[in-house]
């Protein structure tokens, strides 16, 4: 008798790190739901799929009913969603905590085998980022309603659609001269988005579970050696300039004050918040499990970051041809 094959539950699924999972879930053979709340604007998931294999329903994390319909009858659910700032109804309780809560909980009573929930490295109930106290109440509240749910923290996620080294390349092609960071000493491990999804589905192959993870890229550098790696591929000159706190803070609170104003149409470039998260490193605790358990070999940034910052070079993809003809006329 055949059997259908399995199917996963991917809440965030058409989100930066939630596309690349369902692509590789997809191509590993699962049937995926990508449970978000406008699917009309996430179709494009089903090109990563057979014809039927991936499709995208409508999913509020804040609704117990609708959370709920996602998961009946799913064999495994993944939780993908979270927020890098808060915006009108998108707060980091309700979404880092709350909803993980609900939909932890959901599985557990649908009888789903299998949970992996996405944190973040700094993940600190005693943190001062608001951001980081909530990534820690949501993986106690996943805890408490699934106890075998496997929890990942990723460091800085890179990638095609990432939103940091892409930030930063497009700050630098807008101000001259200098590229103001806060926290230019702060370490991190920047992680490819690519070896996050292959993570994924080797634990739900290997069946692991009840385990935290921290996963973190072959490369440990600091916030301004990566936006020197950044002003290299792009191949702009700027002086990095490291903003004392107090003026940051005073900036942020600008920032943030705008993105109210025109009622969250704009994202702030930087919030008080993030100024907290950037007075602690973002690296892999060498005492945790992470790819070296799943057997991965993470990639590094290198082979990467060429393949599309190359866009804010200043003349795009044609840059470095322009200047080796440049240096044959010289």
């Amino acid at each position: 008798m055949k059997t259908s094959p399995p199917l996963v539950t991917i809440f965030g699924g058409s989100g930066f790190v939630g596309r690349y999972i369902t692509h590789r879930l997809a191509r590993s053979g699962w049937r995926v739901r990508v449970a978000v709340r406008r699917p009309n604007e996430a179709i494009f998931v089903k090109q990563f799929g057979e014809v039927g294999q991936v499709e995208p329903i409508l999913a509020n994390v804040r609704d117990e009913a609708s959370t709920r319909a996602a998961i009946r009858g799913a064999d495994a659910v993944i939780n993908c969603v979270g927020i890098l700032h808060q915006s009108g109804a998108q707060r980091f309780d309700a979404l880092h905590n709350d909803a993980a809560a609900r939909i932890a909980k959901a599985a557990a009573e649908e009888g789903v085998a299998q949970f992996i929930h996405l944190s973040s490295i700094g993940a600190d109930a005693e943190s001062l980022s608001h951001y980081a106290r909530s990534k820690a109440a949501g993986e106690t509240a996943v805890r408490e309603a699934f106890p075998s749910a496997t929890i990942l923290r990723p460091s800085v996620v890179f990638g095609t659609e990432d939103s940091y080294f892409n930030r930063f390349a497009g700050l630098s092609r807008m101000i001259p001269l200098i590229l103001p960071l806060v926290g230019a000493n702060t370490k991190f491990q920047p992680v490819y988005v690519e070896d996050i999804a292959k993570a994924v589905d080797t634990i739900l192959s290997r069946q692991i579970a009840g385990q935290t993870m921290e996963l973190g890229g072959p490369d440990i550098a600091s916030f301004r050696e990566l936006m020197e790696k950044m002003l290299h591929v792009t191949r702009r000159k700027r002086y990095i300039l490291n903003l004392p706190l107090f003026v940051a803070r005073a900036q942020a609170l600008l920032f943030e004050v705008g993105s109210f104003l025109t009622g969250g149409l704009f994202a702030p470039a930087l919030t008080r918040d993030q100024i907290a998260q950037l007075q602690v490193d973002n690296v892999v605790n060498p005492e945790m499990d992470g790819f070296a358990q799943l057997g991965i070999a993470p990639t590094a940034m290198d082979g990467v970051l060429n393949t599309y910052l190359y866009s804010y070079r200043p003349k795009g993809q044609f840059t470095d041809l322009l200047t080796a003809k440049s240096n044959l006329r010289g």
